[in-house]
């Protein structure tokens, strides 16, 4: 499973660090290093709408609030 998020000046100024942290954190604490490759990008393109994550290739939104449920539901039930 590929995971990207968006590191880019917008997102980053929502929080796309702590994005990225957390599911570090998550992807660690489930043991899923070698089914999840988590990695960076700079502009999705998807500026308005808080931080950008793809799964796979498709899009959402993710802030630093919804990031557990988004990796629970987006994540870890697709694994």
């Amino acid at each position: 499973m590929k995971v990207t998020v968006c590191i880019g000046s917008s997102c980053h100024l929502k929080g796309s660090r702590q994005v990225v942290e957390r599911l570090q954190a998550l992807i660690a604490e489930n043991n899923l290093k070698d089914k999840v490759e988590l990695s960076g990008k700079f502009c999705m393109g998807n500026c308005q709408h808080g931080v950008s994550v793809t799964v796979n290739d498709e899009l959402f939104s993710v802030s630093p609030e919804t990031v557990d449920d988004f990796f629970k539901t987006q994540i870890l039930s697709k694994i």
